[in-house]
């Protein structure tokens, strides 16, 4: 470890900004890095939950997996023997009417509209989505709900037990690994509960996906294309492109909403060499032309382009399947010749606006108002998406503000895991003028031994901590260079998408922000809070929260501010952990 890296990590627990001892210290990373070993199967969702955490990789394993990366159609063809030993074969899936839909971004919000679109047709859908927010069982759903503990840990244990009763004798590993774990209960919920349809979103990429066995969907779709997950898909879009575009099948329609030249190529070679029909969803613009503004539930320009997509995706879906009242109608010509058609321009019949209307996805760009405190939470995790949430945040400030009088802090709890950036995101927020910068892992408590829907095996509590320093670290350097007042309009708006997107030009940064980092969640939002928020009260925040400079003058500020503005982004994983705080209901 370098100097620095030493260094910061010392200063972190003497300054007190993380209040927790050595001794906690320990045992937390005993917690993350240690897999447990199985609990003897009971029917509580707690050990369900439990058993199932143990099929994560753990932290070391997972670096090692990197380094040596076999072949993908080879991990493909094994999910097939998965399912085939889960009692299942891949025709039976073709009896689920599917979804499928992948992207870069706004594939899970895609989902949720397509989803609700369909269900406001009185049909009966499945959903399967990730990550989870609060809790495992959120990625299955029915009719939008998340299945409740009991069905979760009744289909659980039936595949578990099955999966261990035909586990092959020379082989050392008898259980999918989680992800491919929780894609085969769908499966089984899904087709269980018949369901009239399933939307299912992809995980990561998609021609290699373990969703990707499915083989006769309905219809599939890809959303807006952009850099992320490079060390598994590429290191440019049209690396990307071609990963998504791995989910076509022959003679399947597809759609897609407006790309940069590059990676809407890709698409177009990938569905012609086998035969797909792929089609270029107009704006949403085109659908309202003649009738009313179609209203959202999501906020945000960005998800018109989604919605955009859904509309179609839930339009194709019924015309396929012969519903009542939904007629074929023809594609238009492409207005250049290298573009795939146009999707059909129709006006969305009333129940497509009232699906559009109601749907509901927690985490992304989703305000809570509580008392003085405003908490803004949303996932971003991609230089475009964070672009796309501080254009929202911007724009709901100043709704905000003109509704208080008095001193107002803005505060920004970020953190990001993985192959991502950091630096690019930080440097996109920065022009926000935050009051305060707080990091923390997305640990909803330093140790997660009372809730299981919180472990996760993957990390250590030392990498994560420093991954927080070193957040900080960016910040601060990019505080002192002061952002460019260019930064904003030099960014380029998204293809085809509406000009809103282009973001307004500010003046010069010179707003200081101080900044600090927190062991976890908990003790983040106690600070933020300072006891303000009617839904939020904690036990007393422990000793030391306030012993460093920075906190104990913010406390104070806190305190006495007639409006507190928090924005949570950076991670879902970290939007999940504080809405389990501040949303105590999602976790009944």
């Amino acid at each position: 470890m370098s100097r620095a890296h030493s260094h910061l990590r010392a200063s972190l627990f003497l300054a007190a900004v993380s209040p927790c001892g050595a001794t906690t210290r320990t045992a937390a990373r005993r917690e993350l890095s240690a897999r447990p070993a199985p609990l003897k199967p009971g029917m509580e969702y707690q050990d369900a939950v439990r058993t199932l955490n143990t099929l994560q990789t753990n932290a070391s394993y997972l670096e090692q997996v990197k380094s040596q990366q076999g072949d993908p159609q080879t991990k493909l063809e094994a999910m097939k023997l998965y399912l085939a030993r889960s009692g299942l074969q891949v025709e039976d899936l073709d009896r689920l009417n599917i979804i499928h839909i992948t992207g870069t971004k706004g594939k899970g919000s895609t989902c949720a509209f397509t989803e609700r679109i369909l269900r406001s047709y009185g049909l009966k859908t499945g959903f399967f989505s990730s990550p989870h927010l609060v809790q495992v069982r959120e990625r299955i759903r029915i009719n939008g709900q998340p299945i409740s503990p009991e069905l979760f840990t009744k289909h659980f244990w039936h595949l578990y037990h099955r999966l261990e009763e035909t586990k092959d004798s020379k082989s050392c590993v008898s259980m999918p690994a989680y992800f491919r774990f929780l894609t085969l209960m769908a499966f089984h919920v899904f087709l269980q509960e018949k369901v009239d349809l399933a939307v299912v979103e992809v995980g990561i990429g998609g021609a290699y996906d373990c969703t990707n066995i499915i083989r006769k969907p309905v219809v599939c779709g890809v959303s807006s294309l952009g850099i992320d997950h490079t060390s598994l898909l590429g290191d440019t879009v049209e690396k990307i492109a071609w990963q998504k575009g791995g989910i076509f099948k022959h003679g399947v329609p597809a759609f897609t909403v407006p790309q940069h030249d590059g990676p809407l190529a890709v698409l177009k070679e990938r569905a012609e060499q086998i035969s797909c029909p792929l089609y270029l969803c107009p704006p949403l613009e085109a659908l309202e032309e003649g009738g009313p503004p179609l209203a959202l539930g999501l906020e945000g320009e960005h998800q018109r382009s989604n919605a955009a997509l859904a509309l179609q995706l839930a339009r194709c879906w019924l015309q396929q399947k012969e519903h009542p009242g939904i007629r074929e109608l023809k594609a238009s010509r492409p207005s250049l010749l290298q573009q795939p058609p146009l999707a059909p321009v129709f006006q969305p019949p009333s129940h497509m606006r009232l699906g559009l209307r109601d749907t509901e996805w927690p985490g992304r760009a989703q305000v809570l108002r509580h008392g003085y405190l405003t908490w803004y939470l949303d996932g971003a995790h991609t230089s475009s998406s964070m672009q796309a949430c501080v254009r929202w945040f911007r724009q709901a400030l100043l709704r905000e503000e003109r509704q208080s009088s008095g001193p107002e802090v803005r505060v920004l709890l970020f953190n990001s895991t993985g192959d991502r950036d950091p630096t690019a995101l930080l440097k996109l927020l920065q022009p926000c003028q935050f009051d305060y910068a707080v990091f923390c892992p997305n640990l909803t408590e330093v140790s997660s031994k009372g809730n299981a829907d919180q472990q996760n095996f993957t990390v250590t509590l030392d990498q994560v901590m420093l991954r927080c320093l070193e957040h900080q670290q960016l910040w601060n350097h990019l505080d002192e260079k002061q952002a460019s007042p260019d930064l904003w309009s030099a960014t380029s708006p998204e293809p085809g998408g509406p000009a809103s997107l282009r973001l307004a030009p500010c003046p010069p940064h010179t707003h200081s922000t101080s900044s600090l980092v927190f062991s976890c969640i908990l003790n983040a939002l106690q600070w933020i809070t300072q006891g303000r928020d009617p839904v939020f009260q904690p036990p007393s925040p422990p000793r030391g929260l306030l012993a460093h400079p920075v906190a104990g003058s913010g406390a104070s500020a806190l305190r006495e501010a007639a409006a507190i503005h928090v924005l949570v982004t950076g991670s879902l994983h970290l939007v999940g952990g504080v809405l389990k705080l501040l949303e105590p209901s999602l976790s009944q």
